[in-house]
C-alpha cells in the first residue's frame, strides 16, 4: 500500500477548506430549527486533523415540534402544487448540485475524512436520484383503476396522497447521499420533512438544505434539527401520548440496536418506518471465477469509503479449489491501494470518520489476532498518515468466537473463510441474522444468478461487489432480517411516503337489494351470480 500524507495545504484552520469563511459558516447555521434564544450548540471534530469543524446551534424538542408544526403548515400548499412545478425545483437543485459539487466533496471530506472519490460518488448518487423522480415519480405514484363490486355499475381508484411530515434520521458514513437522497422523493410525493443532521456532519446537510432554497424550495417545507438521538431523535417521532406533534413516517439509516429502537416508537405511534440497518454482507467465489477479477471487485466492494458503509463486503467466501490463487490476486490488489489523506484524487482509502470507529476496527483485529487469526496485509493504525487512519486489512483463519466473524465492524477489515462445496459457501453466506447486500463471482452468470435466490439478501450482485444493485435508482435496495424493514430507491422509494387511497362510486343503484325485491330473490341472484364467476374462470 502505498501512502499519502495528510493535505494540510488548505487556508484556515488545519485542513478546513479556504472557501469556507465563517460568513458561509454563519449563513448555514441560520438552516437550524432553532429558537433564537437558544443557546445550545453541537461541535465536531475534523476526522483529518482532530480540530473542531464549526459550533452548530443544537435544538430542543420544543425546537423539534415547532420544526414539524412550521412543515406542516408548508406541506398543504405544497401539495396542492402541480407535479411540474415540484419536479422544477428539484432539477434546478440537480442542476446546482453538479455545479458546486467541489463544495459538497470538500465538505464531506472534510466532515467525514473519506478519499474524495468515495465522495464524489455521493453527488453521482444524489444527482441520479434527482433525476430519476422528478422524470418518473409521477409514474409511480398515479392513480390506478380497479374493478369494482360490481362491473359496470361501481367505479374503484385508488389514489396516493401524501403522508404529511418526513421524519428523516440520516447516519454521518453518507452525509449528502443518505441525508438528501430520501428527502427528494419524500418531497416530490407532497409532503414536508424534518431532518435530524448527524452530530459529526451537520455542514454537509446545511449545505444542501441552502442550496435547495436556492433551487426554489419554501424555507419552512424542509426543516433541519441539529441534536443528540435521545433529544432531537425522540422528539421527531413523537410521545405516544399526543403530547407534542410527531411526524406521520420516520425513515431511518443506522445501526441495528438503534433501528430497533425507532421501529419500536413508531410502532407505538402506530406510524410506518423504513429501517436500513447493519450488514455483514458475504462475497462469494466460485470455483469458475475469474480470481484477478473477483479481487478487484472485492477490495472496492470492501475498502470504499473506508469500508465505512451498510453495503461493504466484510467476509469473504471462497471455494477451496481457487482458494489460494483467489488470495495471491486480493492482497496484491489491496497492497496497491494508496492510503491517507487528501483534497484531490491522489487517495483510495482515506481515514476513519472517529476515533470510536478507530476503536471498534483496531479491537476487532487485534482480538482476531489473538485468538489465532492471521493478517495477510495490513492490520496497522497509521498515525503517521492521519489521526484515524488505519491499513486496508485481509485476515485468515478468522472462527467464529471472534467478534469480526459475526459483528459488523464497518471498517476497512475483510475476512477470508474456505467453502468446499457450493451448498458450503451458501450456507456460510446465510449465516448470522444479518440479510443486507451479497456478491457472487463465477463465469456462468445463469447459474449465478440462480444461486442468488437461495443467498438471504435485499440485494444479491453478480460479479460485482455492491455497486451494480446500489447504482441502479429503479431498483429498490433494503435488508432482510436484522438489516431493516422497507426500500429506497425505484417505486418503492417513493410510494412509502404515501397512503394508499381507495376511491369508490356507486352507479345506478346502491349495493343490496332495490326496495321491490325481496332479500332471498336477491340473495338467490348472487349466489347464481358466484356461480357463474367461478365457471367464467372470474374474480
Amino acid at each position: 500500500m502505498s501512502a499519502t500524507a495528510t493535505d494540510a495545504g488548505a487556508a484556515g484552520t488545519g485542513v478546513r477548506p479556504a472557501w469556507v469563511s465563517d460568513e458561509r459558516l454563519a449563513e448555514w447555521c441560520t438552516w437550524v430549527a432553532r429558537d433564537p434564544a437558544g443557546t445550545a450548540t453541537s461541535t465536531a471534530v475534523a476526522p483529518y486533523d482532530g480540530l473542531v469543524t464549526a459550533t452548530v446551534p443544537a435544538s430542543t424538542a420544543e425546537d423539534v415540534a415547532t420544526a414539524i408544526a412550521g412543515a406542516r403548515r408548508a406541506q398543504r400548499s405544497w401539495a396542492r402544487l402541480p407535479w411540474g412545478t415540484k419536479a422544477a425545483i428539484v432539477l434546478r437543485f440537480h442542476d446546482l448540485l453538479v455545479q458546486r459539487q467541489d463544495e459538497a466533496i470538500d465538505l464531506v471530506q472534510w466532515e467525514m475524512g473519506k478519499a474524495r472519490f468515495s465522495a464524489w460518488q455521493e453527488i453521482l448518487q444524489v444527482a441520479t436520484i434527482a433525476r430519476h423522480y422528478a422524470r418518473h415519480g409521477r409514474h409511480y405514484l398515479a392513480d390506478n383503476k380497479v374493478r369494482g363490486a360490481i362491473p359496470g355499475l361501481t367505479k374503484v381508484r385508488e389514489v396516493r396522497v401524501p403522508k404529511g411530515v418526513i421524519g428523516m434520521i440520516s447516519p454521518w458514513n453518507y452525509p449528502l447521499y443518505l441525508a438528501v437522497g430520501d428527502v427528494l422523493p419524500a418531497l416530490l410525493a407532497g409532503n414536508g420533512v424534518v431532518s435530524k443532521a448527524d452530530s459529526q456532519t451537520p455542514l454537509t446537510l446545511l449545505w444542501a438544505r441552502a442550496l435547495m432554497a436556492e433551487a426554489g424550495l419554501p424555507r419552512e417545507l424542509w426543516q433541519v434539527v441539529v441534536g443528540p438521538g435521545s433529544v432531537v431523535g425522540d422528539a421527531l417521532i413523537g410521545p405516544v401520548d399526543a403530547s407534542a406533534e410527531g411526524v406521520d413516517h420516520i425513515c431511518f439509516t443506522g445501526s441495528t440496536a438503534t433501528g430497533r429502537g425507532v421501529g419500536r416508537r413508531a410502532g407505538e405511534r402506530l406510524i410506518a418506518a423504513s429501517l436500513e440497518l447493519g450488514g455483514k454482507n458475504p462475497l462469494l467465489v466460485l470455483p469458475d471465477a475469474d480470481v484477478e477479477k473477483a479481487a478487484a471487485g472485492c477490495v472496492a466492494a470492501a475498502f470504499a469509503n473506508t469500508g465505512q458503509m451498510c453495503i461493504h463486503v466484510e467476509r469473504v467466501i471462497v471455494h477451496t479449489d481457487v482458494y489460494d490463487a483467489f488470495r495471491d490476486a486480493l492482497v496484491a490488489a489491496t497492497a496497491a491501494l494508496r492510503v491517507g489523506q487528501s483534497f484531490d484524487y491522489s487517495v483510495d482509502v482515506g481515514s476513519l470518520a472517529s476515533p470510536a470507529q478507530l476503536e471498534t476496527v483496531r479491537s476487532h483485529v487485534e482480538t482476531a489476532v489473538a485468538a489465532g487469526a492471521q493478517v495477510l496485509i495490513g492490520g496497522r493504525h497509521r498515525p503517521d498518515l492521519g489521526p484515524l487512519v488505519y491499513e486496508p486489512t485481509v485476515l485468515e483463519g478468522v472462527t467464529e468466537e471472534m467478534p469480526v466473524c459475526a459483528e459488523e465492524t464497518f471498517g476497512p477489515v475483510l475476512s477470508l473463510y474456505r467453502a468446499v462445496t457450493e451448498a458450503d459457501a451458501l450456507a456460510k453466506a446465510n449465516a448470522g441474522r444479518y440479510g443486507l447486500s451479497a456478491s457472487i463471482w463465477s463465469r456462468d452468470t445463469a447459474a449465478a444468478e440462480r444461486l442468488a435466490t437461495s443467498v438471504r439478501a435485499g440485494s444479491v450482485n453478480v460479479n460485482d461487489g455492491a455497486a451494480a444493485a446500489a447504482g441502479s435508482i429503479e431498483a429498490p435496495m433494503g435488508g432482510m432480517g436484522d438489516s431493516g424493514l422497507g426500500r429506497r430507491h425505484g417505486a418503492e422509494g417513493i410510494r412509502k411516503y404515501t397512503e394508499q387511497q381507495t376511491i369508490a362510486t356507486q352507479r345506478l343503484m346502491p349495493l343490496g337489494p332495490p326496495p321491490w325485491m325481496p332479500v332471498e330473490r336477491f340473495v338467490g341472484i348472487g349466489n347464481a351470480q358466484m356461480r357463474l364467476l367461478r365457471s367464467l374462470r372470474m374474480r
